[in-house]
């Protein structure tokens, strides 16, 4: 891969791992030095992320900071669609998903966030509706781009209705790998796209972004450890990724790798350095920044203490950061190490009584948190 793997190089980035961030933060450099082009971050998380926890923060930092407006990608339909606060969003009930959680061969590669979706049935009708919510820099919809695969469908068109604009046809021209349709020249509050005889075409979903500045797309899934990211396809990874231009993609997983009953990760090691390898093929002008497990309370001899899974699964997300010249960021120590989920808990009021998932206040804190760990090693990258 080109990577020089320093066995002894210690991964996370406030240490020596920074430099395993050195084309993400040349590029967030040149941003924050000329003003000029724009740096794209991937996020792909679990339940933590759920309804755009944490990432919606860390998005609004940086547009904060460095500009850039708008949500980024966002799919056809999702689990968390009714929780989440930075996008109102709406489906009918009758697309077909395939997901890369329960599905290894999709019918079609599944898109950026591990998932396709299919209108069917010619005969009904299959809609998404977005609306713009009051998120610091995500207050519009900017310029929306449908994302779609390729079929021999030449019948296919959608109709698109913007705020409160009459309806536009468009026809669906479905054939390069992946495909885009811009939907309106201008930022808009509200979507509505209805989609009509598209049946064999593969669906990816919508882009929001005005085009400046740092995009960062939430590709969280409730119940993924990490590991269905080895089935990306890199050919169409690659087509994304000539539209979308990521320069750093994260990885925030564990909460879903601790309920194995086994303290030795050894295996989940093995496993996400093969994910990191497809991920740098699909991927492959971006770093690659590891979030470690947060910590999660268990009842042990009749009291809440860290489950003794959480320091070994860090360590092996730690080792595997290190194998793979990836950045490492230890949010078990972020957040105060040993008993720490306790006092989130009990004391702070800023997670939930399953003593794993942080709520609105402890995602802010902990977004906080992350982009100040980011901050550090950009910090030391402009020392250098």
């Amino acid at each position: 891969e080109g990577v020089n793997i320093n066995e002894s190089l210690d991964p996370s980035i406030e240490g020596d791992g920074y430099q395993n961030l050195e084309r993400f933060y040349a590029k967030l450099h040149k941003l924050e030095k000329d003003k000029t082009g724009t740096v794209r971050i991937g996020y792909f998380g679990d339940s933590m992320n759920d309804g755009d926890f944490i990432v919606q923060d860390i998005r609004s930092e940086f547009q904060e900071n460095y500009g850039g407006r708008g949500v980024g990608f966002v799919a056809i339909s999702s689990l968390s669609a009714l929780s989440r606060g930075s996008i109102s969003h709406q489906y009918s009930k009758n697309w077909t998903v395939q997901s890369f959680l329960k599905v290894k061969k999709p019918t079609r590669p599944f898109g950026v966030d591990g998932q396709v979706f299919f209108a069917k049935d010619p005969n009904q009708t299959y809609w998404v509706k977005y609306r713009a919510q009051s998120q610091k820099y995500s207050t519009d919809l900017n310029s929306p781009v449908l994302f779609y695969g390729r079929s021999h469908n030449e019948h296919a068109y959608i109709s698109v209705k913007a705020n409160r604009d009459s309806v536009l046809n468009k026809s669906l021209t479905p054939n390069n790998l992946l495909n885009t349709l811009s939907l309106t020249s201008h930022d808009v509050k509200s979507l509505q796209v209805d989609f009509h005889k598209t049946d064999s075409i593969p669906i990816y979903g919508f882009n929001f972004d005005d085009g400046k500045g740092v995009h960062v797309d939430n590709f969280s899934m409730r119940g993924n450890s990490g590991l269905p990211l080895s089935i990306l396809n890199p050919a169409l990874m690659n087509a994304f990724d000539k539209v979308l231009n990521y320069d750093l993609i994260i990885l925030q997983y564990g909460a879903n790798v601790l309920g194995y009953g086994s303290l030795n990760y050894s295996w989940y090691e093995k496993s996400m350095t093969t994910v990191v390898a497809n991920l740098r093929q699909c991927f492959p002008n971006a770093d690659i920044l590891i979030i470690s497990t947060a910590d999660k309370a268990s009842k042990i001899d009749q009291t809440m203490q860290t489950d003794p899974a959480v320091v070994p699964l860090a360590n092996a997300q730690r080792n595997y950061a290190r194998k793979t010249g990836c950045g490492y960021i230890s949010l078990y120590t972020l957040m105060g190490g040993n008993g720490s989920m306790v006092k989130w808990v009990d004391e702070y009021k800023m997670a939930n009584k399953d003593y794993t998932h942080f709520n609105m206040a402890g995602s802010r804190k902990i977004a906080k948190l992350l982009y100040g760990e980011i901050n550090k090693g950009y910090a030391k990258y402009k020392t250098k």
